[in-house]
């Protein structure tokens, strides 16, 4: 019920999700049938290249989508955030079974007819034509078929670059621990799935020998409609984000709040936005930031300085050196949002008693028995694991166990680690009753929250700069714990919330 109800709620974001997601597929897939098609044919006509080819493919496909997304992310052309990333990786995965159904296919057909053909005087590529690809169509529908499948799938992975699609509400519902939100991305993509998979079905059936007729006809101009469908969509997706302002985010419930609080500011000074938000760590962020795939997004004073700038200064220099090094990089840091969420290095209260535990440096009693458990980029920061473990002389027994940030708090509470890097500002923290041990060493910088624009945004429209100026100093430590609270304990609605706090600061 709560599904339905959080659907009918978000009906147009999900209307709008659902095309994206249907562009990916359906661009990526055609694309896949230009390129493999011609692939499988050369592949069938001359074994030795065919091997390559095959080859090639098959490695692709063995990459783990996350990865491949990572590979692809730096590179001209094809890379950065949002959908070019995403549909040169889809084309990949598209490419074997296209191949593979293209050359299964022609080597099915019976060589009599072949030989037949040649008896009549057809030239080579009026067998391939009229003989061969008709006969092997079938078989080239069914690779297209497993294809098309596959790219719906993947496609929900793309959401983490910002590409958009169902897996958005898939992100958002993990980093909420939310499972509505998660199945109001997942069913649309299973039911897209599952009609993609049955109408191609339908369509390779048709075009066995023994059923053939008006089926052919039939195919191609479902095939038309479909491509002039995408190609409309793909236009009027370009049409409506041309101008837009695109604001981006981390991967975790507060980054996407702050996502939204500058989106809905935006819009509030009636400027055009495009939302990018859960699109990964800090690093997809920047590199989206500097190569303007978004135009602004959240950012940590702290975070910035070590694990981008990888620089070290006095803690009251902080703002002044993020700033300045921006400048450097043609972006502006705009005034600070009024919070600082540095890293809280958090134990269970119950261990916390027992052990005795007030500061970091009391850990060094339990580090040789515990197990730690960490984010990703925490464990690779400058600013993260190694410096810590460095700063307080501590050595822990076991390897930090690596895990998402939105299920460490759990994890925790649980007992399958014992001590977590969380932030100041978790709500979960009173929820699963944890306890923040002292940063006695002021190993920590400041994390004061701010807004990262592109210098050229800002220049080109001024208004941008205005609008995010009035939200200075207005989020306190206490209102994003409350919003953070309403998100992931209560469940509600990141826009809802976002958009109850900018009515109270009215």
């Amino acid at each position: 019920m709560r599904l339905f109800t959080f659907w009918a709620a978000h009906a147009h974001e999900l209307l709008t999700l659902f095309e994206r997601h249907l562009l990916l597929v359906g661009l990526s897939t055609l694309v896949a049938i230009a390129v493999g098609l011609p692939a499988g044919i050369a592949a069938s006509r001359r074994p030795r290249a065919g091997r390559v080819i095959l080859g090639v493919a098959n490695a692709a496909q063995t990459i783990p989508s996350l990865a491949l997304l990572g590979f692809l992310l730096p590179l001209p052309f094809v890379g950065g955030v949002g959908s070019r990333v995403a549909i040169a990786a889809l084309i990949l995965y598209a490419l074997l079974p296209i191949v593979r159904g293209t050359v299964a296919g022609l080597a099915s057909v019976d060589r009599g007819v072949v030989a037949a053909g040649v008896a009549m005087g057809m030239t080579s590529r009026q067998l391939l034509w009229m003989v061969e690809l008709p006969l092997a169509l079938p078989s080239i529908v069914a690779g297209i078929r497993v294809a098309a499948v596959i790219g719906v799938g993947t496609a929900t992975v793309a959401a983490a670059v910002g590409a958009g699609g169902l897996g958005e509400y898939i992100f958002r519902g993990l980093s909420m621990v939310d499972s509505t939100v998660i199945l109001a991305g997942a069913v649309p993509a299973a039911a897209l799935a599952l009609a993609a998979d049955g109408l191609l079905a339908a369509a390779e059936r048709a075009l066995r020998p023994a059923r053939r007729g008006a089926a052919p006809r039939l195919a191609q101009g479902a095939l038309a409609v479909t491509v002039i469908a995408i190609l409309i969509v793909a236009a009027i997706g370009l049409r409506s984000s041309s101008s837009a302002i695109v604001v981006g985010s981390k991967n975790f419930t507060e980054q996407v709040i702050l996502g939204e609080l500058i989106a809905q500011t935006l819009e509030r000074h009636q400027l055009t936005v495009t939302r990018k938000l859960n699109l990964g760590g800090t690093f997809i962020c920047d590199h989206a930031l500097r190569s303007g795939d978004i135009d602004v997004y959240p950012e940590y004073t702290g975070t910035a300085l070590t694990a981008i700038f990888h620089a070290t200064v006095p803690r009251e220099e902080v703002m002044d050196a993020t700033r300045a090094r921006y400048a450097d990089v043609g972006v502006t840091v705009l005034p600070p949002l009024g919070f600082d969420n540095t890293f809280a290095i958090l134990v269970r209260r119950a261990d916390a008693e027992r052990f005795g535990l007030k500061t970091i440096g009391d850990l060094r009693k339990v580090a040789a028995q515990w197990q730690p458990g960490f984010g990703f980029e925490f464990i690779e920061r400058n600013d993260g694991y190694r410096g810590l473990t460095a700063a307080y002389d501590l050595s822990f027994g076991k390897e930090p166990r690596a895990m998402d940030l939105s299920l460490m708090y759990r994890a925790l509470a649980n007992g399958d680690v014992d001590v977590i890097a969380g932030d100041a500002t978790s709500a979960l923290i009173t929820s699963f009753d944890l306890v923040r041990l002292e940063d006695d060493r002021h190993y920590f910088p400041p994390y004061d929250a701010v807004a990262v624009a592109r210098t050229s945004t800002l220049l080109r429209l001024p208004a941008v700069r205005r609008a995010l100026e009035e939200l200075s100093g207005k989020v306190s430590v206490a209102e994003m714990q409350a919003m953070n609270h309403a998100v992931d304990v209560d469940h509600k609605d990141v826009s809802d919330v976002v958009r109850a706090f900018l009515q109270r600061l009215r």
